[in-house]
Order: structure tokens, then C-alpha cells, then sequence
């Protein structure tokens, strides 16, 4: 469901799916096949949202942004896992949210990187590049491999053809 705020209405980019028990509101830009899966809700009323191509936010996520300070900024080839919360934060490309993460305000988690399922993420704390970080609270705990970085944008693939697959079934169309 795509629902307007204050005169500001979600802007979809191409080839975008929204599951039907998605809410998507407000100030809020998706990028080119990217994806919002049931349950889920980005809410874009007292600040901005932008989200990249190719990026998907699975099924139960929160999307949030804080009034007057921090906007949500998520993008290209990220996967946002089940059930995470991100919260007025930046997340760069190529990033893996684990599912039931929770990333707060003011944080930065740079590209190539993975937040560990069950994280959290303090406020204005900053992810480097191409590291692993877990816990409560989460902390650096070590360098990604290469082949760990290749397998989040294969995450982020995954969920482009997932996408067409119920774009497929939900509109009847044959060669999305």
C-alpha cells in the first residue's frame, strides 16, 4: 500500500514489487527493482527516505527516520534481513542487514559489510568498510572475504528475481 503524507507520496522507481501487506509512506524514493516484502513498513513522514536499486527490505522490517534530524539513506544492493529495524541511519551499497537487526540514528554502516541477525546498532556509531559487525551492541569483529562481499550483492540478485516472480503472479504478465 503506497499512502501519502502531508502532500509527499512514495515515488517508485521501475520494475519495483510491493507486497500487498507492505506500507510504504510519505517522503520516500525506491530505486529500480528494488523490493518492500509483506508486513513490512517505511514510514517517510517527518524526514526523507531514500532507498537505492536493486535493494530489498524483507518481510516485518521497520524503515523510520527521526523529525527534523536524521533521515534514512539505504543504497544500492542492500539486503535488509527479516524483521530489522534501521532508523535514521546511512547504509552504502552493497550491504547485508541481518534479519531482527535493529540500526539507529545517526549511525553509518559503509559498503561491503554485513550487520550480524539480532545486532544492534547505537546510535552514531560508524560500520568501516568490508567488516563484520555483531552483537549487542554490535562491534567490529572482522574482516569480510571476498567471497563473503560477492555473496551479499548475490543476496540482493536473489531478491531482483524473487521480485519478478511475483510480479509475475500478482499482474499475470509474462516477460517482466
Amino acid at each position: 500500500m503506497l499512502l501519502p503524507f502531508k502532500e509527499k507520496f512514495p515515488m517508485l522507481g521501475k520494475g519495483n514489487f510491493i507486497a500487498g501487506t507492505a506500507v510504504v509512506i510519505g517522503d520516500v524514493v525506491l530505486g529500480d527493482e528494488s523490493s518492500v516484502w509483506f508486513n513490512s513498513v517505511i514510514r517517510g513522514d517527518v524526514n526523507f527516505i531514500r532507498i537505492g536499486s536493486r535493494t530489498n527490505i524483507q518481510d516485518g522490517c521497520i524503515l523510520h527516520v527521526t523529525n527534523g534530524k536524521f533521515p534514512l539513506v539505504i543504497g544500492n544492493y542492500v539486503t535488509v534481513g527479516h524483521n530489522a529495524t534501521v532508523h535514521g541511519c546511512t547504509v552504502k551499497d552493497n550491504v547485508l542487514i541481518g534479519m531482527g537487526a535493529v540500526v539507529l540514528d545517526n549511525s553509518l554502516i559503509n559498503s561491503n559489510s554485513i550487520v550480524g541477525a539480532g545486532s544492534v546498532v547505537k546510535e552514531n556509531f560508524t560500520i568501516p568498510e568490508g567488516v563484520l559487525a555483531a552483537g549487542v551492541p554490535a562491534k567490529i569483529i572482522r574482516d569480510l572475504t571476498k567471497l563473503e562481499i560477492e555473496k551479499i550483492a548475490q543476496s540482493a540478485e536473489g531478491y531482483v528475481s524473487y521480485s519478478k516472480e511475483y510480479l509475475v503472479i500478482e499482474n499475470g504478465i509474462k516477460n517482466v
